[in-house]
């Protein structure tokens, strides 16, 4: 080989190699960068961020759960915390079986006795009191009225009587009447008038004798989708969840008013929609079930007041349903819950009849939950706030009414 092609071979073999290095150098080489010198944050210039330091493992335990919060969670904002209560004994107030107990605005407890078919209240010393020594067999439920001793009274054979404790009046009602709700004032009742033909089938309201009727909404054959239930603040009368069909796991809910007010509509995830009215009406508690949640109930919270409806809605994470709950006020909640549910209990409520509850005192607010421990075992079904800071509740299992302080 003569010497210009060694020369060549070796001159191409180094620029070869220099090539290499340098598109080494531009896109594989990674950067060293010398430590940075402490950087006091009171000198520099706006818009700089100081840099991160080397950082130092503190021996110790690490605060915190340990647990992270699910994606649903944080979206909602809620806190996750329960913080249990001590339990406190729970009272007999009532031994006898009982129906429909209600607290009125006077803070009075009123209910109707199944043993004997007479009416009570609670005396100032907690016992019972006849209302009236007037014996009423075989009643079927009883709405009473917020601000006196009067109430509704139904059959089972159809027939409605509305009685004054008081004055002892009496007054029938029409047997095609079903489903009534007091106003909060107690000077009107509405119902649904259930008339043969759907055409006759209306949202009604009259004075408590059933005087003085007025047509508010034709039901037509939707009225097993309404549901009659005054709001606090008397703007609604009812709830129609006969809205824009939104699939088989979405409603709408059609608020209505008493002079056709064009209230806006809230949208529920799920089926089987129930419903609580906080003290002022400014929000309602509800349960739905869905596929979503394996059918069982899910409790939601909600803004339902005026241009308000439908806003804020958030889940409490909660499987029960809103009318085993009461308001305290209107930012917290009892609800009495299932310690276990089982997979389509939305669809069928009586898989957890027989189910021990759990207590919860909810923050509406916060979504923290502070659970209160049963003294003894109790399947919730009615429940609600008294005087003094005392819960009262019947149980499904076993006849009477219980109340235990909180």
């Amino acid at each position: 080989m003569d010497k210009k092609r060694i020369i060549f071979t070796v001159a191409f073999i180094i620029v070869t190699i220099a090539l290499g290095y340098l598109l080494y150098r531009v896109f594989f080489a990674k950067e060293k960068v010398p430590p940075s010198a402490p950087i006091d944050i009171t000198t520099l210039p706006p818009g700089v961020l100081p840099s991160a330091d080397e950082g130092v493992v503190t021996p110790g335990a690490i605060p915190g759960t340990g647990i992270l919060p699910t994606a649903e969670q944080l979206a909602l904002g809620f806190e996750s915390t329960i913080n249990p209560y001590e339990s406190y004994p729970i009272n007999t107030i009532v031994e006898a079986p009982i129906l429909d107990p209600k607290i009125n605005q006077s803070g009075v407890t009123n209910f109707y006795n199944q043993s004997d078919g007479k009416f009570y209240k609670l005396g100032p010393d907690g016992k019972p009191q006849t209302l009236s020594d007037e014996v009423f067999y075989n009643v079927e439920s009883v709405t009473w009225s917020p601000t006196k001793n009067e109430s509704i009274i139904e059959y089972p054979d159809g027939s409605n009587i509305y009685y004054n404790f008081d004055t002892e009046q009496q007054s029938t009602l029409p047997k095609h009447w079903e489903d009534f709700s007091f106003s909060p004032l107690g000077d009107k009742i509405a119902s649904k008038s259930m008339g043969l033909a759907e055409e006759n089938r209306w949202l009604v309201t009259a004075d408590p004798t059933g005087n003085n009727i007025s047509l508010i909404e034709p039901m037509g054959n939707n009225a097993d989708r309404v549901t009659v239930d005054w709001s606090p603040n008397k703007q609604v009368v009812a709830l129609s969840r006969t809205g824009e069909a939104l699939g088989s796991d979405r409603q709408e809910v059609l608020f209505v008013g008493l002079h056709g007010e064009n209230f806006r509509s809230m949208v529920v995830e799920g089926r089987d929609f129930r419903e609580k009215w906080s003290p002022t009406g400014q929000k309602m508690l509800y349960s739905v079930y869905s596929i979503r949640s394996n059918f069982e109930p899910e409790l939601w919270i909600v803004n339902a007041e005026g241009d308000n409806i439908g806003t804020g809605r958030k889940l409490l994470n909660l499987s029960t349903w809103a009318d085993k709950c009461t308001f305290a006020d209107d930012r917290f909640v009892y609800c009495a819950v299932p310690a276990e549910t089982k997979m389509g209990s939305g669809l069928a409520p009586e898989l957890s009849s027989d189910t021990e509850d759990v207590l919860y005192k909810i923050d509406t607010k916060t979504g923290i939950k502070s659970e209160i421990p049963l003294n003894g075992y109790h399947t919730v079904d009615e429940i609600f706030v008294g005087e003094n800071n005392t819960l009262f509740f019947t149980d499904k299992n076993q006849g009477g009414l219980f109340n235990m302080p909180l």
